[in-house]
């Protein structure tokens, strides 16, 4: 006697293949994979030989981590433009829904620079205590100028979009050959965007298509953005193997004081100063961590929080429970101009660790000034990126020389891992705490009631179709209904 077509459906539930299986494993236990499979594929590479003329390893597998983990970025960092650009307009548009917009822009603001300023004091605290900059082993040789530097008037000229898409060209000469590159501006395309956005509303009911494309737009790009995600743990493991195999731990012996200074800043941000303010509004630590997950990690491997923009805005909505029509105005405004560890704790230290290194005595006012820097400064080198351009600002600010930053350059990728990791972190934080005061953060997706919704939406309804139906709703990043 044959089974009946749900009999046979049922069977298969019960027993699903390889790809099945693979698809029930949580997406964050998946970037652990990663990272650990990383890590070993970049030892290994390590120990294959070949050198350039810098001293890192070349050989098949560098080669190939490098190229994994570098398209997965490019990936992500061709989403930007059209992902702030769309998501910002709509987002104005959707603001009208949400009571208080301009009540939530000021908050956020206000988080930014609070977050901020603890975190320099904690970094100004780590390095009195410490000082660095008397306890090193690195070569006076090594100090040089930078390549790029921040001004105040950065800011000024970084807001003003000089074209509709913020673009930006260079072009470099090696070997008597030119090449150009491009870039984009993010600061650019938020200004442009908001502009845009504003502009359709004040048009009323003739803006209705160009919003209704948007929309649609957006939900396309959102699509794109979810097939790169899936990706996420491959990338990882490129990206990690990559540090590994070309950095690893040699350059960190002559500045060992000044990089465990940094990392225990950073931990202090993420681990403790995060979870307080977490605790102060009523929130789950665990749940936050836990939702945040993706887009922390991926900022460890990446070192770019441009890049992991598009993961943090999704893990910021749809794990963490804030609204879309704040989360995509607030994440990418953080991802330019909230960075506690690029443009707090870091700076910080190392200015400190500069002025010892020269014999130069800090008073109580460069130590403001340093405070100053930090919260505001982030915003005067918005149009640019890298911790050594908000660096180079707190030096020239506190006249200290800019030769100093050549010292630290050689560990300066080893450190960046944990900066952008923090920046991440603290850019899904505060969109979520001013989310809580205003009432509109969803309780039960960020306490986990709801599946949490790593999925695009027509997955997300699937998904609550057969768990309504009985069927099973492990599905990659979601978790079994409590």
């Amino acid at each position: 006697m044959s089974s009946s077509p749900q009999t046979a459906a049922r069977e298969r539930r019960e027993s699903p293949g390889p790809l099945a299986r693979l698809k029930r494993v949580p997406f964050g236990a998946q970037v652990i994979a990663g990272l650990v499979l990383g890590v070993v594929l970049g030892l290994v590479a390590r120990t294959f030989g070949g050198l350039d003329e810098t001293g890192a390893p070349v050989n098949w597998l560098v080669t190939t981590l490098d190229t994994v983990g570098s398209t997965f970025v490019t990936l992500l960092v061709a989403l930007v433009p059209p992902l702030v650009l769309l998501a910002v307009i709509t987002s104005i548009a959707n603001l009208r829904q949400v009571a208080g917009a301009a009540r939530l822009a000021g908050q956020t603001l206000l988080w930014f620079a609070i977050t901020a300023a603890v975190s320099v004091a904690i970094g100004l605290a780590i390095g009195l205590v410490t000082d660095p900059g008397t306890r090193s082993g690195v070569s006076p040789d090594a100090a040089q100028d930078p390549s790029r530097t921040g001004s105040w008037l950065d800011f000024l000229q970084g807001i003003v979009p000089t074209n509709w898409l913020g673009l930006g060209a260079r072009t470099s000469v090696d070997g008597g050959a030119a090449t150009t590159s491009l870039s984009f501006n993010v600061l650019q395309l938020i200004v442009i965007a908001i502009a845009v956005g504003v502009a359709a509303l004040k048009t009323g009911d003739r803006a209705e298509p160009f919003l209704a494309f948007a929309r649609s737009a957006l939900a396309v790009v959102q699509t794109v953005l979810w097939w790169v995600i899936r990706l996420a743990p491959l990338g990882t493991v490129g990206l990690l193997g990559t540090a590994v195999a070309t950095y690893g731990w040699d350059a960190l012996s002559p500045l060992g004081v000044f990089v465990v200074d940094v990392y225990v800043g950073l931990a202090l941000v993420l681990f403790v100063l995060y979870p307080v303010l977490l605790k102060a509004h009523g929130l789950g630590v665990r749940r936050f961590f836990a939702g945040a997950w993706p887009a922390i990690s991926l900022a460890f491997v990446s070192r770019s929080s441009v890049g992991t923009m598009p993961v943090t805005e999704r893990v910021t909505e749809r794990n963490l429970g804030v609204p879309r029509a704040y989360t995509s105005f607030a994440v990418p405004l953080g991802a330019t101009t909230k960075m506690d560890g690029c443009a707090a704790i870091y700076p910080a230290i190392a200015a400190i660790f500069v002025a010892g290194f020269f014999g130069v005595d800090l008073g109580w006012t460069d130590y403001l000034l340093i405070a100053f820097v930090s919260v505001v400064g982030s915003a005067a080198t918005a149009g640019l990126t890298g911790a050594t351009v908000m660096l180079t600002l707190t030096l020239s600010t506190l006249g200290l020389p800019l030769a100093g930053v050549g010292l630290l350059l050689a560990i300066d990728p080893i450190l960046d891992m944990g900066r952008t990791a923090v920046n991440v972190a603290g850019q899904a934080l505060v969109p979520t705490i001013v989310a809580k005061r205003e009432g509109i953060l969803d309780r039960d997706r960020y306490d986990g009631r709801t599946l949490p919704s790593f999925l695009t939406e027509g997955e997300e309804r699937a998904a609550e179709q057969r768990a309504e139906a009985g069927q099973d709703d492990a599905l990659v990043g979601a978790s079994p209904r409590p």
